[in-house]
Order: structure tokens, then C-alpha cells, then sequence
């Protein structure tokens, strides 16, 4: 009699398990379809934001082509710019030899024709060959080769 008891709650607790198992599979397989849903959507409006933010800025003309582009050291991270702002290497700045402090500027690297947009605030590069410094950030998000140091790119200036 104990055996049948015993084999009776064992075979009930097997059940229960299994039953609330398929539940929570349904229940994941509900979630999942809901977050997809929920990241399209997200994945749009970021999409429409970022149209939004270079429609209302305006028009970009090209101010120089085939420009060397290269990046600050990680040293300046939180050192004070030109212009008084703290750097940070993970906002979109840069620093050109004569835009003024506050400009929009547009970069494209030539090679697979990613671009960003950054603001000016700072001086430099101080080396002749170089005409714009970009944060890392800015950077990293056109490379090609996230190993080197420079690009090739074409500088837009924002118009008003």
C-alpha cells in the first residue's frame, strides 16, 4: 500500500513539473515574439531619429575631399579642449586647425563611405599632414580597419 502511495505522489509531481515546463516554454516563446515586435520598433524610430536629427540640421557642403583623418590618444580623455569643454573620447568631437569652435561637421571615410557627425571643439591635429582629429567614438564607428591610426575622408561643413 505505502508503494502505491509513494509511486501515486511521485507520478503527480512528474506531471506537474512537466505541465508547468511547457507552460514557461510558452510563455518564452510568447516574450520573444513580444521583445522582436518591441526591437523593430525601437530599431525604427532610432532609424527616424537619426533622419530627423540631419533634416533639421540643414545641408552639408563639402569643404575638402581626400582629407587624413586620425584620432586623440586616450590621454586627453577628461583634459580641458581649446574651446573650454572637457574632452571625452566617447562624445562625436573633433578638432580642426581653423572651423570655428561649435560647427557641425560631417565625416565620411572615402573607403566604405560610413560617416558621423561631429562638432568642433578643439585645435589641431599639430601635425601637417593631418587636417581633423576625431574622437574615438567617431572614429571607430566609420573605420575600415579599426587597427589603424588614420583614413582617408570627405569633410562636409553644416550650411545654415
Amino acid at each position: 500500500m505505502k508503494k502505491a502511495i509513494t509511486l501515486f505522489f511521485l507520478l503527480a509531481i512528474i506531471s506537474l513539473v512537466s505541465s508547468q515546463s511547457s507552460i514557461s516554454e510558452k510563455q518564452k516563446a510568447a516574450t520573444q515574439k513580444d521583445t522582436l515586435k518591441k526591437g523593430k520598433a525601437i530599431i525604427e524610430l532610432q532609424e527616424n531619429k537619426i533622419d530627423s536629427l540631419i533634416t533639421s540640421l540643414g545641408k552639408f557642403k563639402i569643404y575638402k575631399k581626400e582629407a587624413h583623418a586620425s584620432y586623440y590618444a586616450d590621454k586627453f580623455n577628461g583634459k580641458r579642449t581649446t574651446s573650454g569643454r572637457k574632452f571625452d573620447n566617447n562624445k562625436y568631437t573633433a578638432a580642426h586647425k581653423k572651423l570655428p569652435f561649435g560647427t557641425k561637421v560631417k565625416v565620411t571615410n572615402e573607403k566604405n563611405g560610413k560617416s558621423v557627425i561631429v562638432e568642433i571643439t578643439d585645435r589641431g591635429p599639430f601635425v601637417k599632414s593631418r587636417e581633423i582629429d576625431l574622437s574615438k567614438r567617431a572614429f571607430m564607428d566609420i573605420a575600415s580597419n579599426k587597427s589603424s591610426g588614420g583614413m582617408q575622408v570627405t569633410i562636409a561643413v553644416l550650411s545654415n
